[in-house]
């Protein structure tokens, strides 16, 4: 699928295997226009989620709805490390690559996200993996690939799991 045409390509990582599949599938498959790039994208859960695991309420009428900074803070510490290690694992991948690659975080809903990212950038193609989830499962979880098919602008590259 070799193409000199793709201006903006985004591969959206996490710490799937399957999206570093989707990555280096990227890499060995497609070509740029010289000023083109590719960005790797990589969406943290919001930190609401993570507050969510918030300690219990004080017992015996002490004050509700207090905030556990230390908490708060340990958790998005830890969701700052796992981004680093994934975003270090997908440079690597691309390490061998003549190719400009640009990394871009942000936090929120990973389908609702990785569309808007890809608007933001006038993608030419989005490439993303597929953990290939059950029924069951992808009823409960929902389906990334499958929303963002359904909702980006431009076109979609699913690299399926095995």
């Amino acid at each position: 699928m070799a193409t000199g045409n793709l201006g903006s390509v985004v591969v959206a990582v996490d710490g799937s295997e399957e999206s570093m599949n989707a990555l280096r599938w990227a890499l060995d498959s497609l070509r740029l226009r010289p000023d083109g790039a590719l960005v790797v994208l990589h969406v943290q859960p919001p930190p609401g989620i993570a507050a969510g695991l918030n300690p219990g309420p004080i017992p015996f009428g002490g004050p509700k709805g207090v905030e556990v900074p230390a908490f708060t803070q340990a958790i998005e510490a830890h969701q700052r490390r796992i981004t680093d290690a994934i975003l270090e694992h997908a440079l690597k991948i691309c390490a061998d690559k003549i190719v400009e690659v640009k990394t871009k975080v942000v936090v929120g809903d990973p389908k609702e996200k990785i569309c808007e990212v890809a608007a933001e950038l006038k993608a030419d193609l989005l490439v993303m993996g597929c953990r290939a989830f059950g029924p069951v499962k992808r009823m409960f979880l929902g389906s990334v690939s499958n929303y963002c098919i359904n909702s980006v602008g431009c076109p979609v590259v699913v690299i399926k799991g095995t």
